[in-house]
């Protein structure tokens, strides 16, 4: 049986994501390394995404059904970013 810290995994997640973003944000802001910097946009891009997600999940969920979730979730942001970019030359083309 699992260890238990009395919070759902979701719910451990929503803060965890939120710890990230403002992680990022510092990487971002600091002018001295641009590693730093670049690796602070790549977290800030993927914690974004995953919040995106896991704000629609209810904080009560557990591991495994956060996880189904999310593999949705994400696969729908995947479907509409594919969309944008297979629709975007046709649409241009209805303004020409």
């Amino acid at each position: 049986m699992g260890v238990s810290t009395g919070r759902p995994f979701a719910s451990r997640m929503h803060v965890a994501l939120v710890v990230l973003m403002l992680v990022s944000f510092v990487l971002i802001a600091q002018q001295t390394y641009k590693v730093l910097y670049q690796a602070g946009f790549v977290l800030l891009i993927a914690s974004t995404l995953v919040q995106i997600v896991f704000g629609n999940i209810e904080p009560t969920a557990g591991f495994a059904r956060s996880m189904r979730q999310l593999a949705v979730g994400l696969a729908i942001i995947a479907a509409i970013f594919g969309l944008g970019i297979v629709l975007t030359p046709a649409l241009v083309n209805l303004g020409r």
